[in-house]
């Protein structure tokens, strides 16, 4: 066991309609064991770590605790898009020199891959150190691309077979597209095209969702991933088939779908900002009505925001459950197996049930998921059969049941009782 029992744990990139599940799973399952000592929260992630910003966790109000579990996005304690790069020495002696500041002995690092990778760097480091640092990830993005791709039984994902935050954004995705659907098939005669566009930088997990919508094919519904490889020529005479056999048509389009919209910011992390630029939505809807459809009316778009990773209307009851599974498993892999691992979620053989374990953290930082390939449909307006096995148990089936006073939802509300500062002040190194 380490020699400090205090703990920190942080979040880091997109937040997600869970996040805060997997917070209080971590947050409860140091609090009901004697391993551990003070939880902490580092404020907006890692830079509140570097900037000595610790809110004191376990002097929270056991009720306001409870309301994270279905409280989303971050407002809890914050997310971060900082990372802690190779030449950042001064970051990382800086993390050292306020964990031992604050005697603590155990690092849970909520994220996707690049977390994970700072989680093991951290862990690395602080033994280099001297520090004795139990460093614990748990997953989380609503990309669901965590972890490696598909195993050779076809059925599962290597490493975690899905990210807490993916089932609830799934959930948002199914539902969006049957209201959308009420929307074309009602304005038609002059909106016969509706473009939407859903999240997924490089992965089509999200747009994919789409489909739950619809699984028996019924609706005049295209769905583009970036895997797609389509060409907007391609996609326009796909469009027009489909106007042709049906009168209307839904677009769902991944956000990075290569339609040579280039104009975008990138975050810390070198991803491309798809709210700083154009949207391939409107991309693709400029080029069908150029183009000219076959029949009397044009195409518009739409374009969902942030509300698709903090909308708690469409949480998924397995979602959270799951989320806080993995926050709970975190804990106990904490006080257990020691360092290095990160909670996984593995799906079990036959009616949809999962197990929790753990898994090296070097595995998770190294891996790099890739929907599959034989889940896009021929024609690459479409997927398979075989996505809606996997993804429809993960949307869950009536609304989750979320407390409400006045007509208003009940979020946590978590005080910033920030810990005293031992250190001087601190400038994080890439401000």
């Amino acid at each position: 066991m380490p020699e400090f029992k205090n703990v920190i744990v942080a979040q880091s990139g997109g937040p997600s309609p869970v996040i805060n599940a997997s917070l209080q799973g971590v947050i409860e399952g140091c609090m009901e064991s004697d391993a551990f000592g003070t939880v902490y929260g580092g404020w907006h992630g890692v830079e509140g770590v570097l900037k000595e910003e610790l809110i004191d966790l376990s002097s929270q109000s056991p009720e306001e605790l409870k309301l994270l579990k279905t409280t989303p996005a971050a407002g809890s304690i914050g997310t971060c898009r900082y990372k802690l790069k190779e030449h950042q020495e001064k970051d990382f002696d800086r993390v050292i020199e306020v964990l031992k500041a604050h005697q603590v002995g155990y690092f849970f690092y909520n994220g996707g891959n690049d977390s994970m990778d700072t989680a093991n760097k951290v862990s690395i480091l602080a033994r280099e150190k001297g520090l004795d640092l139990v460093s614990v990830g748990v997953p989380k993005t609503i990309d669901n691309d965590v972890g490696g791709g598909l195993s050779e039984d076809g059925q599962t994902f290597s490493v975690i077979d899905h990210t807490p935050g993916y089932g609830s954004c799934a959930r948002y995705w199914a539902w969006k597209v049957g209201q959308a659907n009420q929307e074309n098939r009602g304005s038609s005669p002059s909106d016969p095209v509706l473009v939407l566009q859903a999240m997924g930088r490089k992965i089509g997990f999200i747009p994919a969702a789409a489909r739950l919508a619809d699984p028996n094919r019924e609706l005049p519904l295209l769905i583009v991933l970036v895997e797609s490889g389509i060409t907007l020529p391609e996609l326009h005479e796909q469009v027009n088939e489909t106007l042709r056999k049906h009168g209307r048509a839904i677009v769902v389009v991944s956000e990075g779908l290569d339609v040579g919209n280039k104009d975008f910011i990138p975050d810390s992390f070198s991803h491309a900002q798809y709210s700083t630029g154009t949207p391939a939505a409107e991309v693709v809807t400029k080029f069908l009505n150029e183009q000219g459809l076959c029949v009397r009316g044009a195409a518009r778009f739409n374009v969902p925001g942030t509300d698709q990773r903090n909308d708690h209307t469409y949480l998924s009851s397995v979602d959270v459950e799951e989320a806080y599974q993995v926050g709970l498993h975190a804990a106990l892999i904490a006080a257990t197996k020691g360092n290095g691992y990160m909670a996984s979620i593995q799906r079990q053989p036959g009616e949809y049930k999962v197990s929790y374990n753990e898994v090296p953290l070097e595995s998770v930082a190294n891996s790099e998921r890739t929907f599959p390939g034989e889940w896009v449909a021929k024609g690459g307006v479409d997927v398979t059969d075989d996505f809606l096995k996997y993804a429809q148990p993960l949307i869950g089936n009536a609304p989750l049941a979320v407390p409400y006073k006045n007509g208003l939802p009940q979020f946590a509300h978590i005080e910033l009782n920030f810990a005293a500062k031992k250190l001087e002040e601190y400038l994080p190194e890439a401000y």
